[in-house]
Protein backbone atom coordinates (compact mmCIF):
# COMPACT_ATOMS: atom_id res chain seq x y z
CA UNK A 1 0.00 0.00 0.00
CA UNK A 2 1.33 3.44 -0.72
CA UNK A 3 0.21 6.34 0.76
CA UNK A 4 0.16 9.80 -0.42
CA UNK A 5 3.67 11.09 -0.56
CA UNK A 6 4.38 14.26 -1.46
CA UNK A 7 0.41 15.73 -1.56
CA UNK A 8 0.47 16.70 1.85
CA UNK A 9 1.56 20.31 0.61
CA UNK A 10 -1.53 20.70 -1.91
CA UNK A 11 -4.15 19.74 0.73
CA UNK A 12 -5.40 18.18 3.88
CA UNK A 13 -5.62 14.45 3.58
CA UNK A 14 -5.91 12.09 6.20
CA UNK A 15 -3.66 9.19 5.42
CA UNK A 16 -3.89 5.73 7.64
CA UNK A 17 -0.39 4.22 8.59
CA UNK A 18 -1.60 0.88 7.93
CA UNK A 19 -3.88 -1.28 6.32
CA UNK A 20 -4.97 -3.28 9.35
CA UNK A 21 -3.51 -4.39 13.04
CA UNK A 22 0.02 -3.92 13.48
CA UNK A 23 2.56 -5.32 16.27
CA UNK A 24 3.19 -8.31 18.00
CA UNK A 25 1.52 -10.10 20.96
CA UNK A 26 -0.47 -13.66 20.76
CA UNK A 27 -2.18 -15.40 23.66
CA UNK A 28 -1.87 -19.27 23.49
CA UNK A 29 -5.34 -20.99 24.11
CA UNK A 30 -6.71 -24.48 24.09
CA UNK A 31 -9.46 -24.91 21.15
CA UNK A 32 -12.18 -27.28 21.42
CA UNK A 33 -12.60 -28.83 18.43
CA UNK A 34 -15.71 -30.04 16.05
CA UNK A 35 -15.44 -34.21 17.02
CA UNK A 36 -15.14 -33.24 21.01
CA UNK A 37 -11.13 -33.25 21.13
CA UNK A 38 -8.89 -30.32 21.61
CA UNK A 39 -5.94 -28.39 19.82
CA UNK A 40 -3.73 -25.12 20.34
CA UNK A 41 -4.75 -22.04 19.08
CA UNK A 42 -3.21 -18.67 19.28
CA UNK A 43 -5.46 -15.01 19.88
CA UNK A 44 -3.31 -11.92 18.79
CA UNK A 45 -3.55 -9.31 21.32
CA UNK A 46 -4.64 -6.93 18.76
CA UNK A 47 -7.62 -6.00 17.30
CA UNK A 48 -7.90 -3.13 14.56
CA UNK A 49 -11.70 -3.00 15.77
CA UNK A 50 -13.56 -3.33 19.35
CA UNK A 51 -16.58 -3.75 17.22
CA UNK A 52 -15.05 -6.97 15.00
CA UNK A 53 -14.67 -10.46 16.17
CA UNK A 54 -10.83 -11.66 17.01
CA UNK A 55 -10.72 -14.83 14.84
CA UNK A 56 -8.78 -18.38 16.32
CA UNK A 57 -5.85 -19.46 14.67
CA UNK A 58 -4.30 -23.02 14.39
CA UNK A 59 -0.97 -23.23 16.08
CA UNK A 60 1.46 -26.24 15.91
CA UNK A 61 4.84 -26.55 18.50
CA UNK A 62 7.97 -28.09 17.14
CA UNK A 63 10.64 -27.77 15.00
CA UNK A 64 8.21 -24.78 12.56
CA UNK A 65 6.59 -23.65 15.73
CA UNK A 66 4.32 -20.82 14.60
CA UNK A 67 0.71 -20.51 13.22
CA UNK A 68 -0.19 -22.69 10.78
CA UNK A 69 -2.59 -21.52 8.42
CA UNK A 70 -6.63 -19.70 8.72
CA UNK A 71 -8.99 -22.41 9.68
CA UNK A 72 -11.14 -21.96 6.50
CA UNK A 73 -14.83 -23.15 6.85
CA UNK A 74 -15.74 -27.39 6.70
CA UNK A 75 -17.69 -26.27 3.94
CA UNK A 76 -15.55 -24.42 2.16
CA UNK A 77 -16.42 -24.01 -1.59
CA UNK A 78 -19.98 -25.01 -1.29
CA UNK A 79 -21.81 -21.11 -1.44
CA UNK A 80 -19.99 -20.32 -4.29
CA UNK A 81 -21.51 -23.27 -5.91
CA UNK A 82 -25.07 -22.57 -4.66
CA UNK A 83 -25.45 -18.65 -4.94
CA UNK A 84 -25.41 -17.42 -8.33
CA UNK A 85 -24.72 -13.53 -7.50
CA UNK A 86 -21.13 -12.88 -6.37
CA UNK A 87 -22.68 -10.14 -4.40
CA UNK A 88 -25.43 -12.03 -2.41
CA UNK A 89 -22.14 -14.19 -1.24
CA UNK A 90 -19.89 -11.34 0.26
CA UNK A 91 -23.68 -9.77 1.42
CA UNK A 92 -24.77 -13.18 3.51
CA UNK A 93 -21.22 -13.62 5.03
CA UNK A 94 -20.99 -9.83 6.16
CA UNK A 95 -24.72 -10.06 6.84
CA UNK A 96 -24.40 -12.53 9.30
CA UNK A 97 -21.71 -11.89 10.83
CA UNK A 98 -23.24 -8.40 11.80
CA UNK A 99 -26.70 -9.70 12.96
CA UNK A 100 -24.49 -12.14 15.00
CA UNK A 101 -22.90 -9.40 16.97
CA UNK A 102 -26.49 -9.03 19.47
CA UNK A 103 -26.47 -12.75 20.15
CA UNK A 104 -22.77 -13.32 20.44
CA UNK A 105 -21.19 -9.98 21.95
CA UNK A 106 -17.52 -9.74 19.78
CA UNK A 107 -16.55 -8.55 23.77
CA UNK A 108 -16.89 -12.04 24.67
CA UNK A 109 -16.50 -14.38 21.82
CA UNK A 110 -14.67 -15.26 19.50
CA UNK A 111 -15.19 -16.08 15.74
CA UNK A 112 -14.13 -19.41 13.55
CA UNK A 113 -15.47 -20.11 10.39
CA UNK A 114 -18.53 -23.07 10.64
CA UNK A 115 -16.83 -26.08 11.26
CA UNK A 116 -20.18 -28.27 12.60
CA UNK A 117 -21.73 -28.75 9.29
CA UNK A 118 -19.08 -30.46 6.26
CA UNK A 119 -19.88 -29.95 2.24
CA UNK A 120 -21.42 -33.62 2.58
CA UNK A 121 -24.15 -32.85 5.04
CA UNK A 122 -24.88 -29.05 3.48
CA UNK A 123 -25.48 -30.41 -0.22
CA UNK A 124 -27.71 -33.41 1.20
CA UNK A 125 -29.68 -30.72 2.87
CA UNK A 126 -29.99 -28.27 0.42
CA UNK A 127 -30.81 -30.59 -2.62
CA UNK A 128 -34.44 -31.48 -3.10
CA UNK A 129 -36.01 -34.41 -0.69
CA UNK A 130 -36.45 -37.74 -2.22
CA UNK A 131 -37.40 -41.10 -0.91
CA UNK A 132 -34.61 -43.54 -0.63
CA UNK A 133 -34.54 -46.57 -2.88
CA UNK A 134 -33.43 -49.98 -1.96
CA UNK A 135 -30.01 -50.78 -3.54
CA UNK A 136 -30.06 -53.98 -3.03
CA UNK A 137 -27.70 -56.26 -0.22
CA UNK A 138 -24.75 -56.26 -2.79
CA UNK A 139 -24.67 -52.01 -2.58
CA UNK A 140 -21.54 -50.32 -1.27
CA UNK A 141 -21.45 -48.69 1.86
CA UNK A 142 -21.19 -45.11 -0.21
CA UNK A 143 -24.22 -46.13 -2.67
CA UNK A 144 -26.46 -46.53 0.39
CA UNK A 145 -25.36 -43.45 2.26
CA UNK A 146 -25.90 -41.46 -0.77
CA UNK A 147 -29.55 -42.90 -1.43
CA UNK A 148 -30.41 -42.01 2.64
CA UNK A 149 -28.65 -38.58 2.36
CA UNK A 150 -31.73 -37.49 -0.22
CA UNK A 151 -33.79 -37.90 2.29
CA UNK A 152 -32.53 -35.12 3.85
CA UNK A 153 -32.99 -32.73 0.91
CA UNK A 154 -34.99 -29.52 2.18
CA UNK A 155 -36.29 -28.40 -1.11
CA UNK A 156 -39.82 -29.64 -2.08
CA UNK A 157 -39.67 -33.13 -3.84
CA UNK A 158 -39.46 -32.93 -7.48
CA UNK A 159 -38.46 -35.42 -10.32
CA UNK A 160 -36.62 -32.70 -12.61
CA UNK A 161 -36.01 -35.13 -15.05
CA UNK A 162 -39.54 -36.02 -15.68
CA UNK A 163 -41.03 -32.76 -14.46
CA UNK A 164 -43.23 -30.59 -16.50
CA UNK A 165 -43.33 -26.47 -16.60
CA UNK A 166 -45.84 -26.27 -14.42
CA UNK A 167 -44.09 -29.21 -11.60
CA UNK A 168 -41.30 -26.84 -11.94
CA UNK A 169 -43.28 -23.52 -11.01
CA UNK A 170 -45.41 -25.57 -8.28
CA UNK A 171 -42.56 -26.61 -6.91
CA UNK A 172 -39.55 -24.37 -6.59
CA UNK A 173 -36.21 -24.62 -5.08
CA UNK A 174 -36.56 -21.66 -2.09
CA UNK A 175 -33.12 -22.41 -0.20
CA UNK A 176 -29.59 -21.97 -2.21
CA UNK A 177 -27.29 -21.90 0.70
CA UNK A 178 -26.59 -22.73 4.51
CA UNK A 179 -24.17 -20.68 5.94
CA UNK A 180 -22.84 -21.73 9.60
CA UNK A 181 -20.36 -18.78 11.35
CA UNK A 182 -18.93 -20.72 14.84
CA UNK A 183 -18.74 -18.31 17.89
CA UNK A 184 -16.25 -19.62 20.39
CA UNK A 185 -16.51 -18.23 24.37
CA UNK A 186 -13.58 -18.88 26.96
CA UNK A 187 -14.48 -21.45 30.15
CA UNK A 188 -13.77 -20.84 33.48
CA UNK A 189 -10.55 -22.97 33.07
CA UNK A 190 -9.12 -20.64 30.65
CA UNK A 191 -10.00 -23.02 27.43
CA UNK A 192 -11.93 -21.95 24.07
CA UNK A 193 -15.40 -23.99 23.52
CA UNK A 194 -18.00 -23.52 21.61
CA UNK A 195 -20.38 -21.03 22.68
CA UNK A 196 -23.17 -20.46 20.03
CA UNK A 197 -23.77 -21.27 16.53
CA UNK A 198 -25.66 -18.98 13.61
CA UNK A 199 -26.92 -20.26 10.82
CA UNK A 200 -28.00 -18.03 7.78
CA UNK A 201 -30.87 -19.58 4.83
CA UNK A 202 -30.11 -18.34 1.74
CA UNK A 203 -33.59 -17.82 0.17
CA UNK A 204 -34.61 -17.84 -3.57
CA UNK A 205 -36.29 -14.46 -4.46
CA UNK A 206 -36.74 -16.09 -7.86
CA UNK A 207 -36.11 -19.59 -9.55
CA UNK A 208 -35.13 -20.25 -12.94
CA UNK A 209 -35.61 -23.89 -14.31
CA UNK A 210 -35.36 -25.28 -18.10
CA UNK A 211 -37.22 -28.36 -19.33
CA UNK A 212 -37.91 -30.12 -22.04
CA UNK A 213 -34.87 -28.41 -23.91
CA UNK A 214 -36.62 -25.26 -23.85
CA UNK A 215 -36.00 -22.07 -20.75
CA UNK A 216 -34.38 -20.83 -19.19
CA UNK A 217 -38.20 -19.99 -17.32
CA UNK A 218 -38.61 -17.53 -14.17
CA UNK A 219 -41.06 -18.50 -11.28
CA UNK A 220 -40.97 -15.50 -9.07
CA UNK A 221 -41.40 -16.23 -5.07
CA UNK A 222 -43.33 -13.72 -3.03
CA UNK A 223 -41.70 -12.99 0.29
CA UNK A 224 -44.32 -14.48 2.52
CA UNK A 225 -44.36 -17.83 1.15
CA UNK A 226 -40.11 -18.14 1.25
CA UNK A 227 -40.33 -16.93 5.24
CA UNK A 228 -42.76 -19.99 5.47
CA UNK A 229 -40.72 -22.38 3.88
CA UNK A 230 -37.70 -20.66 5.83
CA UNK A 231 -39.35 -21.77 8.76
CA UNK A 232 -40.46 -25.35 8.08
CA UNK A 233 -36.71 -25.62 7.03
CA UNK A 234 -35.31 -24.12 10.28
CA UNK A 235 -37.25 -26.03 12.87
CA UNK A 236 -35.82 -29.49 11.00
CA UNK A 237 -32.24 -27.50 10.91
CA UNK A 238 -32.46 -27.36 14.48
CA UNK A 239 -33.53 -30.94 15.10
CA UNK A 240 -30.85 -32.26 12.97
CA UNK A 241 -27.92 -29.93 14.70
CA UNK A 242 -28.92 -30.99 17.81
CA UNK A 243 -28.30 -34.55 17.23
CA UNK A 244 -25.17 -33.87 15.99
CA UNK A 245 -22.13 -34.08 19.06
CA UNK A 246 -21.22 -30.32 20.06
CA UNK A 247 -24.43 -28.91 18.59
CA UNK A 248 -26.67 -30.13 22.13
CA UNK A 249 -27.00 -27.46 24.08
CA UNK A 250 -25.49 -24.06 22.64
CA UNK A 251 -27.70 -21.19 21.57
CA UNK A 252 -28.04 -21.40 17.74
CA UNK A 253 -29.18 -18.19 15.82
CA UNK A 254 -31.08 -18.31 12.34
CA UNK A 255 -31.38 -15.40 9.87
CA UNK A 256 -33.12 -15.69 6.86
CA UNK A 257 -31.69 -13.72 4.16
CA UNK A 258 -33.67 -12.83 0.49
CA UNK A 259 -31.24 -13.20 -2.40
CA UNK A 260 -31.16 -10.81 -5.01
CA UNK A 261 -31.98 -11.86 -8.74
CA UNK A 262 -29.29 -13.54 -10.83
CA UNK A 263 -28.15 -10.12 -12.69
CA UNK A 264 -28.89 -7.48 -9.73
CA UNK A 265 -26.07 -4.82 -9.57
CA UNK A 266 -27.25 -4.81 -5.51
CA UNK A 267 -27.02 -7.64 -3.76
CA UNK A 268 -30.62 -8.86 -1.58
CA UNK A 269 -30.59 -9.23 2.26
CA UNK A 270 -31.72 -10.53 5.67
CA UNK A 271 -35.55 -10.57 6.12
CA UNK A 272 -36.00 -11.72 9.81
CA UNK A 273 -34.04 -13.68 12.21
CA UNK A 274 -34.25 -15.86 16.00
CA UNK A 275 -32.33 -17.41 18.05
CA UNK A 276 -32.79 -20.88 19.94
CA UNK A 277 -32.02 -20.79 23.38
CA UNK A 278 -29.06 -23.12 25.03
CA UNK A 279 -30.69 -26.50 24.82
CA UNK A 280 -34.03 -25.71 23.35
CA UNK A 281 -34.79 -27.12 19.59
CA UNK A 282 -37.70 -25.04 19.35
CA UNK A 283 -37.60 -22.80 16.73
CA UNK A 284 -39.94 -19.35 18.42
CA UNK A 285 -40.91 -16.36 16.70
CA UNK A 286 -39.27 -14.37 13.88
CA UNK A 287 -38.32 -10.61 14.36
CA UNK A 288 -38.30 -9.27 10.72
CA UNK A 289 -35.59 -7.23 10.03
CA UNK A 290 -36.17 -4.18 7.55
CA UNK A 291 -33.62 -3.60 5.24
CA UNK A 292 -32.81 -3.22 2.15
CA UNK A 293 -29.70 -2.33 -0.68
CA UNK A 294 -30.59 0.76 -3.29
CA UNK A 295 -28.83 0.96 -6.63
CA UNK A 296 -28.03 4.86 -6.64
CA UNK A 297 -28.87 6.38 -9.95
CA UNK A 298 -32.12 4.68 -10.06
CA UNK A 299 -35.35 5.35 -10.67
CA UNK A 300 -36.40 3.51 -6.74
CA UNK A 301 -33.42 5.97 -4.99
CA UNK A 302 -35.31 9.01 -7.12
CA UNK A 303 -38.61 8.24 -5.35
CA UNK A 304 -37.84 6.95 -1.94
CA UNK A 305 -34.34 8.53 -1.59
CA UNK A 306 -34.00 11.50 -3.16
CA UNK A 307 -31.64 13.59 -0.29
CA UNK A 308 -28.94 10.70 -1.30
CA UNK A 309 -29.84 10.66 -5.01
CA UNK A 310 -29.00 14.58 -5.35
CA UNK A 311 -25.68 14.14 -2.73
CA UNK A 312 -24.61 11.64 -5.78
CA UNK A 313 -25.91 13.48 -8.44
CA UNK A 314 -23.84 16.22 -7.44
CA UNK A 315 -20.62 14.95 -6.84
CA UNK A 316 -21.14 12.83 -10.13
CA UNK A 317 -21.44 16.74 -11.70
CA UNK A 318 -18.65 17.93 -9.88
CA UNK A 319 -15.87 14.64 -11.18
CA UNK A 320 -17.53 14.51 -14.64
CA UNK A 321 -16.20 17.90 -15.32
CA UNK A 322 -12.87 17.29 -13.64
CA UNK A 323 -11.56 14.62 -15.14
CA UNK A 324 -11.89 13.60 -19.04
CA UNK A 325 -11.84 9.82 -19.06
CA UNK A 326 -14.59 9.63 -16.80
CA UNK A 327 -17.47 6.99 -17.54
CA UNK A 328 -20.07 6.96 -14.92
CA UNK A 329 -20.17 5.69 -11.41
CA UNK A 330 -22.25 3.24 -9.59
CA UNK A 331 -23.22 3.72 -6.04
CA UNK A 332 -24.99 1.12 -2.96
CA UNK A 333 -26.77 2.58 -0.03
CA UNK A 334 -27.54 -0.21 2.69
CA UNK A 335 -30.44 1.00 4.40
CA UNK A 336 -31.54 -0.34 8.22
CA UNK A 337 -34.95 0.74 9.08
CA UNK A 338 -35.10 3.17 6.15
CA UNK A 339 -32.10 5.03 7.62
CA UNK A 340 -29.02 4.79 5.60
CA UNK A 341 -25.95 2.94 6.94
CA UNK A 342 -23.63 2.63 4.70
CA UNK A 343 -22.81 3.93 0.89
CA UNK A 344 -20.65 2.87 -1.37
CA UNK A 345 -19.49 4.08 -4.67
CA UNK A 346 -17.85 2.47 -7.59
CA UNK A 347 -15.81 4.92 -9.59
CA UNK A 348 -14.16 2.98 -12.84
CA UNK A 349 -11.58 5.49 -14.57
CA UNK A 350 -8.78 4.84 -17.52
CA UNK A 351 -5.50 6.36 -15.88
CA UNK A 352 -2.79 6.80 -17.51
CA UNK A 353 0.46 7.14 -14.45
CA UNK A 354 -0.10 7.64 -11.17
CA UNK A 355 0.15 11.67 -10.96
CA UNK A 356 -3.58 11.70 -12.85
CA UNK A 357 -4.41 9.10 -9.51
CA UNK A 358 -3.05 10.89 -6.90
CA UNK A 359 -4.95 14.37 -8.83
CA UNK A 360 -8.04 12.78 -8.98
CA UNK A 361 -8.03 11.16 -5.28
CA UNK A 362 -7.41 14.49 -3.66
CA UNK A 363 -10.21 16.03 -5.75
CA UNK A 364 -12.65 13.75 -5.01
CA UNK A 365 -11.26 13.90 -1.38
CA UNK A 366 -12.41 17.53 -1.62
CA UNK A 367 -16.04 16.76 -2.97
CA UNK A 368 -17.09 14.14 -0.59
CA UNK A 369 -15.66 16.68 2.45
CA UNK A 370 -18.44 19.64 0.76
CA UNK A 371 -21.23 17.89 -0.70
CA UNK A 372 -21.89 14.49 1.73
CA UNK A 373 -23.08 14.59 5.03
CA UNK A 374 -21.40 12.15 7.92
CA UNK A 375 -24.45 10.35 9.29
CA UNK A 376 -23.32 7.19 7.46
CA UNK A 377 -20.10 5.18 6.45
CA UNK A 378 -19.04 6.17 3.30
CA UNK A 379 -16.71 4.23 0.85
CA UNK A 380 -15.32 4.91 -2.63
CA UNK A 381 -13.56 3.11 -4.53
CA UNK A 382 -11.68 4.38 -7.33
CA UNK A 383 -10.75 1.88 -10.44
CA UNK A 384 -8.59 1.48 -13.40
CA UNK A 385 -8.51 -1.52 -15.47
CA UNK A 386 -10.86 -3.22 -13.03
CA UNK A 387 -7.98 -2.61 -10.56
CA UNK A 388 -8.16 -0.59 -7.20
CA UNK A 389 -6.39 2.63 -7.66
CA UNK A 390 -7.52 4.50 -4.17
CA UNK A 391 -9.78 4.19 -1.47
CA UNK A 392 -11.73 6.92 0.18
CA UNK A 393 -13.03 6.20 3.57
CA UNK A 394 -15.03 7.99 6.53
CA UNK A 395 -16.76 6.23 9.37
CA UNK A 396 -20.24 7.83 10.48
CA UNK A 397 -19.62 11.00 12.64
CA UNK A 398 -15.93 11.09 11.38
CA UNK A 399 -14.81 14.77 10.61
CA UNK A 400 -12.41 13.70 7.92
CA UNK A 401 -12.38 10.53 5.19
CA UNK A 402 -8.70 8.69 5.41
CA UNK A 403 -7.51 8.04 1.81
CA UNK A 404 -5.63 5.19 0.89
CA UNK A 405 -3.72 5.29 -2.92
CA UNK A 406 -2.51 1.66 -3.72
CA UNK A 407 0.54 1.08 -5.52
Amino acid sequence: MKKLAGVLSMGALVLLASCGPSGGGEEEVKQETADGGEKTSVVSSYNFSDEEYKVLLPYEKGESKGVVNYETSAARGVIINQIANRLDIDEVEEGLRNHSKDVFSPEDYYFREGQMLDSDTLYSWIGRYAKAQDKGKDATAEAKKAEEAKELGLNPELNEEKASEKDFRDNPKYLSHILEQDYMVEDDNGDIKLGGVSIALAMKSEYQFTTGGKGPYREDIPQDEMLAQANEMAKKIVERMRGMDGLSDVPIHIAVYQEAKKESVVPGHFVAETTVDQGSSSVGDWDKLNEKNVLFPSDDAEENHPDESQYITAFTTKVASFFPNYTGMVGRGFYQNDELKKLTIEIPIQFEGNAEVVAFTQYAYSQVMDIFPNYYDLEINITSNDKTEAIITREKDAKEPEVNILN
